[in-house]
């Protein structure tokens, strides 16, 4: 017997109705998987965008990413965050483009949520917080690809989350037998991303499934209810979710932590909600 769960996949996976990657951007997702290409090279090619050097500049220098100082070129931006954020930043521009112009919820959460990542893996003094931070960004990536290629069933998941009052994952896996963090994290794994940023957003709504990337997948988890527990942006439903054990036990925080996390991203978001409106108009 076929379940909802396979029709649904299938149309998910049709990669003729994937987003189009224009050509600049798949040009320099190609030199990204080259070992062979320099910085200085991959530099060039993205440099000679103005809107993707624009918007890769502008979130380098956002207050997820915390660096001090001014970071004015790209190469500086490459040398600082690594190939594997900037790849994440550069498919952050196909995003931009797959959604609604005026979703600036969705972009306030997005960005809420890789702020307090980024403070979390610091404080925890994780490798490489800025991984962490990109796939903090892409977390709800299955939310816009679900709507952009499904836009009935979309309307009707939202439908069903006021008359229900669920949240949207309970509505996803009611009508698809699958949820948006399963949906997202195939989705940038069919576009490359290495497995670093795509098992954390696939485990994000369940810790206890990602193998080797828990840490990770915990910390994208906690930021996530940090940003719904503050009301910061909207992504479809108001629900928040408690922090699951896998989450407490592998990370090892308490309460007085939360608290001076809590207290540190109130500062942050001021600055999150002044970059999320103005980033839109690149």
């Amino acid at each position: 017997m076929e379940t909802k769960r396979h029709p649904f996949m299938k149309v998910i996976k049709d990669v003729r109705s994937l987003p189009t990657i224009p050509g600049i951007i798949a040009k320099v997702l190609l030199l990204l998987d080259d070992n062979k290409t320099s910085f200085k090279e991959i530099s060039r090619l993205i440099s000679s965008d103005q809107t993707l050097s624009s918007r890769i500049l502008r979130l380098a220098n956002s207050p997820f990413y915390r660096f001090p100082g001014h970071v004015s070129t790209i190469p500086a931006a490459m040398l600082m965050l690594g190939s594997k954020a900037i790849k994440g930043l550069v498919l952050t521009s196909i995003i931009f483009e797959m959604t609604d112009k005026n979703s600036l919820g969705y972009w306030e959460h997005s960005l809420g949520t890789a702020t307090a990542a980024n403070i979390i893996a610091k404080r925890l003094r994780v490798a490489k917080p800025e991984e962490v931070s990109t796939a903090a960004l892409l977390h709800d990536i299955g939310k816009v690809i679900i709507k952009s290629k499904l836009r009935d069933d979309y309307e009707a998941l939202l439908t069903q989350i006021k008359e229900k009052e669920v949240s949207m994952r309970e509505a996803e896996l009611e009508m698809f037998e699958v949820d948006h963090a399963e949906v997202g994290g195939w989705a940038v794994s069919s576009w490359g991303l290495p497995e670093v940023l795509c098992e954390p957003i696939a485990c994000h709504h369940d810790v206890e499934k990602a193998e080797t990337y828990r840490v990770e997948a915990a910390i994208v988890h906690l930021a996530d209810i940090l940003i719904k527990a503050n009301g910061f942006g909207f992504t479809g439903d108001d629900f928040v979710p408690p922090i699951q054990p896998a989450a407490w036990e592998v990370l090892n925080v308490n309460e007085p932590f939360l608290e001076e996390i809590t207290v540190e991203l109130g500062h942050k978001l001021i600055e999150v909600h002044e970059f999320s409106q103005g980033i839109q108009s690149v």
